[in-house]
């Protein structure tokens, strides 16, 4: 069994890149378990840069195998906005639902479809190789919050071919379809190889 790090302190996400990895034989361990907890600061101006920024840095303290990723939302109509601000897109002390009420209220004044779709991008590195990919999900920003389903954009993030937002599928539905998890599954390609 291979390590590998994931760089995350979050478990669900440990247990998504966990699931998926250990068929290749890969043993998938947190920045928890490490009991790493510096704050890495995300300088890039893109998702790619800053998911190596953060691979990178892991890398050059363990020397192990380690994956990272940064994701966000990019809409349109706002030539990419929040993108990389995603998280902090209301300001300091930015939370969930602050983030959706600012995205909303910029959005209500705009005349324009409102097309956007959720970006992830992932750096493995280990001794040998550098892999970057990236997964998006297409989809429409709503300007009313629906589901309970979710975190972060997903109660106005609408997919037209399911009909529901992405707060509003059940919780096994949305990973399959997630922008982490086709940018997960180009990586396991490429280690495939």
């Amino acid at each position: 069994m291979k390590k590998i790090i994931i760089a995350t302190h979050n478990s669900h996400k440990l247990k998504e890149f966990s699931d998926m990895l250990l068929p290749l034989g890969y043993e998938a361990i947190s920045l928890f378990h490490l009991n790493y907890f510096e704050e890495i600061e995300e300088t890039g101006t893109t998702f790619s840069e800053n998911s190596y920024i953060k691979a990178k840095t892991i890398f050059d303290k363990f020397h192990e195998a380690v994956i990272a990723d940064d994701s966000g939302l990019s809409v349109d109509a706002l030539n990419g906005l929040p993108g990389v601000y995603s998280h902090r897109y209301s300001g300091e002390g930015a939370t969930d639902k602050s983030n959706r009420l600012k995205l909303i209220d910029e959005l209500s004044k705009i005349n324009k479809p409102l097309t956007a779709r959720f970006i992830c991008d992932i750096t493995y590195i280990d001794n040998e190789k550098i892999i970057k990919t990236e997964g998006t999900v297409e989809g429409e920003i709503i300007l009313e919050e629906r589901g309970d389903n979710g975190f972060g954009y997903d109660p106005i993030f609408y997919l037209k071919e399911y009909g529901k937002t992405v707060a509003e599928l059940p919780e096994a539905e949305k990973n399959k379809i997630s922008h982490r998890h086709n940018a997960l599954i180009k990586l396991i390609e490429e280690l495939k190889k």
